[in-house]
Formats: C-alpha cells, sequence, structure tokens
C-alpha cells in the first residue's frame, strides 16, 4: 500500500509537470485557457490523494477549492475577459517556443537536483512532491517571463500558485484556516486582475505588454 501511494502521488505530482510544460508550449490562448483548466484538475487530485494517505480530512477542502476556482470559475471568467475584450486569440512570445522548452527542462533539472539534496534527512515522498512543486514553480514564472500578453502572464501567475499548493500539501499539509485565506486571496486577486485588464484595454486598445512598454518610451 505505501508503494502505490508513492507512485499515484509521483504520477500526479508529474502530471502537474507535464501540463506546465503543455502551457509553455501553447500558441492559443482559448486552448492555454484549456490547459489550465486541466492543471488545476490535476492539482485537485493530488492534493485529495494527499488528504486520503495522511489521513488529512481538511485537506479535501483544499481540493474542493482548487477543483470549484481554479478548474472551473477562473477558466470561465477568463473565456469571457478573452470574448469581451476581443483579445487576439494567438500568443506573442518573447522567446521562440523551442528555446522556451529547453529552459523549462533546464529548470526541472535544477529544481531536482537542488531540492533532492536540500531535504536530505526528509521523508522520500515529501522530497520527491517538494522537487515537482518547485518545478511547477519555476514553469509557472517562465511561462509569465516568456509571454507578452497580459492574459496569458495570469494563467503563468495561477499555475505558479498551484506549484505553492502542491508543495505545502507535500509537506504534510496546511491549516485549514491558510488554506481558505489563500483561496479567498487569490479570488480578491483576480477580481482586480479582471478589472485592470479591462482598463488596459480600453486605455490602449491592447493587452500586449510589449505595447505597454512602448508607450512608457514614447512618454520618456
Amino acid at each position: 500500500m505505501h508503494n502505490l501511494a508513492f507512485d499515484i502521488a509521483h504520477l500526479l505530482a508529474g502530471g502537474l509537470v507535464l501540463i506546465s510544460f503543455m502551457m509553455l508550449y501553447q500558441d492559443r490562448l482559448y486552448a492555454l485557457l484549456n490547459i489550465f483548466a486541466a492543471h488545476a484538475v490535476v492539482l485537485a487530485l493530488s492534493v485529495a490523494w494527499q488528504a486520503f494517505i495522511q489521513n488529512a480530512p481538511h485537506l479535501y477542502v483544499t481540493a474542493a477549492i482548487a477543483l470549484v476556482f481554479k478548474a472551473i470559475i477562473i477558466p470561465v471568467a477568463l473565456h469571457r475577459i478573452v470574448k469581451q475584450l476581443g483579445i487576439h486569440r494567438d500568443i506573442e512570445t518573447a522567446v521562440g517556443i523551442g528555446p522556451t522548452m529547453l529552459a523549462g527542462m533546464g529548470l526541472v533539472a535544477l529544481s531536482m537536483v537542488l531540492m533532492l539534496r536540500v531535504t536530505g534527512a526528509a521523508d522520500p515522498l515529501a522530497r520527491e512532491d517538494l522537487a515537482f512543486a518547485l518545478s511547477v514553480v519555476l514553469l509557472g514564472l517562465l511561462v509569465m517571463v516568456t509571454r507578452r500578453n497580459a492574459v496569458s502572464q495570469v494563467v503563468g501567475f495561477m499555475s505558479l500558485e498551484n506549484g505553492l499548493v502542491l508543495a505545502a500539501t507535500g509537506a504534510k499539509g496546511m491549516p485549514l484556516v491558510v488554506e481558505i485565506s489563500v483561496a479567498f486571496s487569490i479570488l480578491i486577486a483576480f477580481i482586480v486582475i479582471g478589472v485592470f485588464l479591462f482598463r488596459i484595454r480600453e486605455r490602449f486598445d491592447t493587452v500586449d505588454v510589449g505595447a505597454l512598454d512602448e508607450f512608457r518610451g514614447e512618454r520618456r
């Protein structure tokens, strides 16, 4: 049973890393939002499995929050924002897909080497889950850095936060009050981001951050 729990936990955590690579590869906005929803579903499954093997019922609340907010509410809301703003559905990248994927593989290798060395005395399941979680965080940062569309950067930020949740649950969970406060913080941040997207689109007629950089250059 222990080996089965270990294998399933690693399958789900590794699935999050794989889906993070799918987000890096994607160049269509609607497809990126769908992949992010799948990312959240796998996160919910991973957290629910951790709740089962750790005998921590409060983690089921975290899994439910991830499923409802991140897999359903936020992707649907982003779909509507993209449709209402008439945003161009192709994602412009600051770096080509090939170099981006190579950089992502390098970040995953760095995460594995770093976390497995630093957490040598920890439980084997927690060690490797933390390594996967750090990979998801770094890949989320890479999505934010390499995408010029503001909506895709929001998706990168949300996927980064998924990695933090995976790390917290893999390291024997976190208090329920922290989980609920984090969920509401993410929801409030999403609402603020949505308002800013509407304002940016209204003011500059685009959500391409490259255009905003050019505007700042003209002002200088």
